[in-house]
């Protein structure tokens, strides 16, 4: 049973692409209204962990999963769930920007709620999330202007507001800053925290220091097996597992 407080459970997870076990039987929860960091080496699974969240791992050919992963109870992968309905609950930030390019600022946001049929004053939920992403200020002369006119740090944040334009209840994160520099690396960190109020958030990070800033809940992953799972002053000053201390001082990685 999901205890009260995770808003994710996940139990035994395996994903298997063709042949080959990406991921052995993963069982950790998500708390709600909190951030998790998933860091381990280039390979260990991350990524594909993130992507079985909401379903994105059977998008691709020959992918399967076993066990399970409840969303607020229920088995998201159930034959009762759309995937489409999901992926609106949990939301999804990818590695690089990737507004749509021949869209303006203005509508890379409301794309989604056009998509999905959502009525209303689409011109103040825009508002509203780039004020969430922290973007308002720095575009609301500009919402006519192509989203790629935008800085890439700005990109990356409309694509933030994009995701939560279709109000989810989970952002999941690949490595989102990746492909930033260190000031627009500094806002989305200082975004991760704010949003964290309403929404619970999964990030994926090879930077070790960023894990230690932004999370609450720290999870480390290798070979495609979790290793450890703790707060995150723990698993960065007083890990249980060697392999762990190994990995957060440099060791190996």
């Amino acid at each position: 049973m999901t205890a009260p407080a995770d808003k994710i459970a996940v139990e035994r997870l395996t994903a298997i692409f063709g042949k080959t076990e990406v991921l052995r039987s993963v069982t950790t929860s998500i708390p709600a209204m909190s951030v998790t960091a998933i860091i381990g080496p280039s390979g260990c699974g991350k990524s594909t962990f993130l992507r079985c969240l909401n379903r994105m791992h059977e998008l691709t050919p020959g992918a399967r999963v076993e066990g399970s992963i409840l969303l607020d109870g229920q088995d998201v992968q159930g034959r009762d769930v759309d995937p489409v309905h999901l992926r609106r609950r949990v939301g999804m930030v990818f590695q690089r920007p990737n507004p749509f390019p021949t869209m303006s600022v203005l509508d890379n946001v409301s794309s989604g709620l056009r998509l999905n049929g959502i009525k209303g004053d689409h011109q103040a939920t825009v508002e509203q999330c780039l004020r969430q992403a922290a973007l308002w200020d720095e575009v609301k002369d500009r919402l006519r202007a192509p989203a790629i006119s935008l800085s890439g740090g700005q990109q990356q944040r409309l694509c933030i507001a994009r995701a939560l334009a279709v109000a989810p209840e989970v952002l999941l994160m690949d490595e989102p800053t990746s492909a930033l520099d260190p000031i627009a690396t500094a806002k989305v960190e200082d975004l991760i925290h704010e949003l964290k109020a309403r929404y619970t958030i999964v990030i994926v990070t090879h930077n070790m220091q960023q894990a230690a800033r932004v999370s609450d809940q720290t999870a480390f992953l290798y070979m495609g097996e979790l290793v450890e799972v703790g707060a995150t002053e723990q698993i960065f000053t007083n890990p249980r597992e060697p392999r762990t201390e190994d990995y957060v001082t440099g060791k190996f990685g």
